[in-house]
């Protein structure tokens, strides 16, 4: 079934792209199959991936994660599993996986997570320190901050504070080691049959949002400090046009993503080289993820 494009979006996409890419892009607005994420603060992957097998769930392994899966199994059938009552699995898209391990979360490091919930991306990144980093999750709407908390208790995330605020009214006197802005967008990248929230007014008021908040994060961000900024849209507004107007006053740079990262996930081109853009396909969304390092 194709999915339903609001004629504001095809005129963006037709205006940054090809017409080529822009039938690529289109084509991949398409149903996805559930995709998960073994959450090792309960158990080692491999234990996790053997329990669901044994439930009679199907599961193929991802390419550049031990702890990412996609599933044979719908989302309602996984949710009914002990794995998923228990904090040991997370639902969440491949795309969305992808900007917590480009910022690779060490032990002992500072983190802020600007706009947390409902928690996907902060719990992979308590995982991937080994629950041992010490992070910031900023919420400022306060029943998706109670939905935040309650994932975070049952992932058994420990080392998390929530905040209940809008990221970009954090005191200036807060310093972190490392910043991951996923920032609220347009939702471009996700349109789905059945599903598209796309207007040109959220996508202008996306803009001046995502522009503040990058703005926020790297007066937080120490020297030396890493920020991944993170969007699920294929629009350059969004994207490399955010990262050009504010990056050069910030004294900040792209750190290139490896070409050979993330093997399997579809590519769409960039105006910003070392940056990733997924091009959405029947597996991942359309997303958009940049490694920034604040130089002073």
């Amino acid at each position: 079934m194709t999915a339903d494009i609001p004629e504001s979006l095809k005129r963006l996409l037709d205006g940054q792209y090809d017409p080529d890419i822009c039938k690529k892009i289109i084509s991949g607005f398409a149903e996805r199959p559930a995709t998960l994420r073994a959450n090792t603060l309960k158990a080692p992957a491999d234990e996790i991936a053997a329990e669901l097998r044994s439930c009679g769930v199907g599961l193929a392994p991802v390419e550049w994660s031990a702890t990412a899966f996609v599933s044979s199994s719908d989302e309602n059938t996984l949710r009914q599993t002990e794995a998923y009552n228990g904090g040991r699995i997370y639902l969440q898209s491949l795309s969305s996986m992808i900007p917590p391990i480009v910022l690779e979360p060490s032990p002992g490091e500072s983190i802020l997570d600007m706009a947390a919930a409902p928690g996907g991306k902060t719990t992979q990144m308590a995982a991937l320190s080994g629950g041992l980093a010490d992070i910031t999750a900023c919420e400022k709407n306060k029943i998706r901050a109670q939905r935040l908390l309650y994932n975070l208790k049952k992932q058994g995330a420990g080392r998390v504070t929530v905040l209940e605020t809008d990221a970009r009214r954090l005191d200036s006197r807060f310093f972190f080691d490392k910043i991951l802005l996923d920032a609220p967008c347009s939702g471009s990248g996700t349109v789905t049959p059945g599903r598209c929230n796309f207007s040109e007014e959220l996508y202008l008021r996306s803009i001046r949002t995502q522009r503040e908040l990058l703005k926020k994060a790297l007066s937080l961000l120490k020297p030396g400090g890493k920020t991944v900024y993170s969007t699920c849209s294929v629009l350059k507004g969004e994207n490399e046009e955010i990262l050009n107007k504010v990056l050069p006053a910030a004294g900040a740079k792209i750190l290139p993503i490896p070409e050979e990262a993330f093997k399997g996930a579809p590519r769409l081109p960039s105006d910003i080289p070392g940056t990733l853009l997924i091009c959405p396909d029947s597996l991942y969304e359309g997303f958009f993820v940049a490694l920034i390092e604040k130089m002073r």
